[in-house]
């Protein structure tokens, strides 16, 4: 059976009537995308919206089937995801620009049978087509000519041409609250990837909770999201949250750049702007070689998807006059689960609970801890997933009943403020004490010479951690012994002994992943070698 609604959520709900039919109906000529490259009113985007379905069904797509999504940040994926969830299907988005065995993976792991690709990502999306259940390629960004050349048997259609065959008309699919309408794929920490299963509900719960209850979001604003729409993070930045209140969002299909993303502010002008710490810092760094950068028009900055140090918070805010809203959620419960408020940011802090969560930290037996103590973060809101796709042995261990377990390690303050520590498998224990890499990490950024750090934990030859720093100069610096030792000394004015990194390594730059979250993972076997 499938599990029961919450009164205040309809039982027949389908994310594309909400999202894209109601605000078409209220207000058509508003603009829902500034670009780029084009503005696309919330008339037209349903209209293709609908066309997407029409194609879909036409294709005879099964509710529930999967549908591959290989897009950048366009109107093209907007009507491919919410095409495909009008009519009972399962959108999947994912990276478009990955390699070939991820995409391998990708449609394994999922049985999509019908994919909608950008032509800049074919040459690593064809090679992964053999073996796959995969029937049916649409193409994004082609003319309509001779289909490429696959070593499978399937069928290539030209994005335009089978939208345009398709009605404007399409009634939405009854779909339970409860029904699934998307995948999402995370890795985590660095393991294989899986897909979290969420519910046609769940948008509904994170907009509510974070969208308009904490930010306030109002049908004048528009969003910035240097996070891409294929991640939870940038889904609701970019797409749903604009789309709950009728708003516009400013879409880069680029990948991100600072230089990019300050001509993008200066030139739409959005009110909310999103990104990660690690994006923060790359623009404080522009600024500081000398790249003019107006953020006049942004009411509102937000971080997400790591510690924000509080040097870059302090940073911004005397740059731009901003304070930026920390807080966490994951792919697992779709969007924020804890976030600073508007005016009460603190630095250091990612603030209390949004609206409809709960969270409570708790030790390896599942304990509480007391206040100011590290423990392990637990968190239940009705946006969580429903599991792991196809993994119900790691679906188990991440969800205890209503609780979902983050993997995260934090403490909260007297105040009831939230404090992430890391990732429970960034963590080191040195000398017996645990140590958090963020706060050795936000120590080292305070040094001038210091434009990035990561501290990872690496066991030395007697089998013991030792607490080895990775940093990135900023521009004109150059490493060497007695620079590493001084960055060591000034760690030690600032930390109690067993805090501080017992090396310093100098690098050109930090491994990340697209969302630009540092991969300790890859600096912690490099730190084994």
């Amino acid at each position: 059976m499938p599990p029961e609604i919450p009164a205040s959520l309809p039982q027949a709900f389908n994310v594309a009537a909400h999202f894209i039919d109601r605000p078409a109906q209220e207000h058509p000529g508003r603009v829902a995308i500034v670009g780029e490259p084009a503005a696309v009113t919330y008339a037209e985007l349903s209209l293709l919206v609908n066309r997407v379905g029409n194609a879909l069904r036409g294709s005879k797509r099964q509710p529930g089937e999967r549908v591959l999504i290989v897009l950048p940040d366009s109107a093209e994926f907007i009507a491919s995801f919410f095409g495909a969830a009008k009519v009972g299907a399962v959108a999947v988005p994912v990276n478009p620009m990955t390699r070939s065995a991820d995409y391998a993976y990708f449609l394994a792991d999922s049985g999509a049978r019908v994919a909608i690709v950008h032509s800049a990502a074919l040459a690593e999306f064809l090679p992964a087509v053999q073996g796959t259940p995969l029937e049916r390629v649409v193409l994004v960004g082609t003319s309509p000519s001779a289909p490429p050349e696959a070593s499978a048997p399937v069928e290539f259609l030209n994005w335009t041409l089978w939208t345009q065959a398709g009605s404007i008309e399409l009634p939405p699919h009854r779909t339970a609250a409860s029904d699934t309408a998307f995948f999402l794929y995370t890795s985590g920490s660095g393991g294989q990837p899986k897909a979290a299963v969420h519910q046609h509900k769940d948008m509904l719960i994170t907009s509510r909770g974070f969208a308009a209850g904490v930010l306030g979001l109002r049908p004048d604003d528009r969003t910035l999201s240097v996070s891409k729409l294929f991640f939870a993070y940038g889904l609701g930045n970019g797409m749903y949250f604009p789309f709950s209140v009728g708003a516009s969002t400013v879409l880069n299909p680029d990948r991100p750049r600072a230089d990019r993303i300050i001509d993008l502010v200066a030139r739409h002008k959005p009110t909310v702007f999103f990104a990660v710490p690690t994006f923060y810092a790359a623009l404080l760094r522009e600024v500081d070689s000398g790249v003019a950068a107006d953020f006049a028009s942004v009411r509102l900055a937000v971080s997400a998807g790591e510690m924000l140090p509080p040097k870059i918070f302090e940073q911004f805010r005397k740059k731009f006059g901003l304070e930026i809203l920390d807080g966490i959620g994951s792919t697992e419960m779709l969007h924020m689960f804890c976030s600073s408020r508007p005016g009460q940011a603190r630095p250091g802090s990612c603030g209390v609970e949004v609206p409809g969560y709960e969270a409570r930290i708790v030790d390896d037996t599942g304990q509480p801890v007391l206040p100011g103590e590290i423990g392990n973060l637990w968190v239940k809101g009705e946006s969580a997933f429903a599991g792991y796709w196809n993994k119900p042995e790691l679906t188990a261990r991440t969800k205890r009943g209503e609780w979902v377990v983050t993997g995260d390690k934090f403490f909260r303050d007297a105040d009831g403020y939230y404090h992430y520590c890391g990732r429970a498998d960034d963590m080191m224990k040195v000398a017996g004490m645990w140590v958090s890499p963020g706060e050795v990490e936000n120590v080292l950024l305070g040094h001038p010479a210091v434009a990035e750090a990561a501290v990872v934990g690496a066991i030395d030859s007697a089998g013991l951690t030792r607490s080895v720093a990775y940093v990135v100069l900023r521009a004109g610096g150059e490493g060497s012994a007695e620079l590493a030792e001084e960055i060591r000394g000034f760690a030690r004015t600032r930390l109690v002994g067993y805090k501080c990194p017992q090396e310093v390594r100098f690098q050109a730059e930090l491994p990340k992943t697209a969302t630009g979250k540092i991969q300790r993972f890859r600096l912690r076997e490099a730190a084994r070698g």
